[in-house]
């Protein structure tokens, strides 16, 4: 008596042609910055589309304008601190969040949002989606104002 083997089938989504992606536009004013970068990074990961795959870049281009007017919780305004270091003697670089949302509020947005993407060469790729712009003013209108597409532009308020 001679037992079957039966194989098992794997299913696999088809790869996404480039230009599956849509631009997506999010106001960052007056929005926690910690509820806003996960809204952000699940955008540019994809999972908010019924067709993720997590080794595929499927997400959308998030465009984040008013970047200079996140708020953030409790004493965070003045405590928070942006430590970098070269691994060279005396290179610690201690940066506030007060000072930071003044003179480069896009580095803000863009450190929160690539902590919580995976730590892999995709979140590189995923993070070159990301544009950060400190006023209410961005280059990328033609790109939300494609003529065909209807479903193309999206704003997404991130109060969920």
């Amino acid at each position: 008596m001679t037992i079957k083997k039966l194989k098992l089938k794997h299913y696999s989504i088809k790869e996404n042609k480039p230009t599956d992606s849509s631009w997506v536009l999010i106001d960052a004013e007056d929005q926690t910055l910690g509820r806003l970068s996960t809204n952000i990074a699940m955008i540019l990961m994809g999972k908010n589309k019924p067709n993720y795959i997590p080794n595929d870049l499927t997400g959308d281009t998030v465009i984040v304008i008013n970047a200079s007017k996140v708020s953030v919780t409790g004493k965070k305004h003045f405590q928070k601190t942006y430590i970098s270091h070269t691994m060279r003697p005396g290179s610690t670089k201690v940066r506030k969040f007060s000072d930071l949302i003044d003179n480069n509020p896009e580095f803000i947005i863009m450190k929160c949002v690539k902590g919580m993407l995976p730590k892999n060469k995709l979140a590189a790729r995923m993070l070159k989606r990301l544009k950060v712009y400190a006023g209410s003013e961005h280059p990328h209108a033609a790109q939300l104002k494609s003529g065909n597409k209807a479903d193309n532009k999206k704003e997404v308020n991130s109060d969920n």
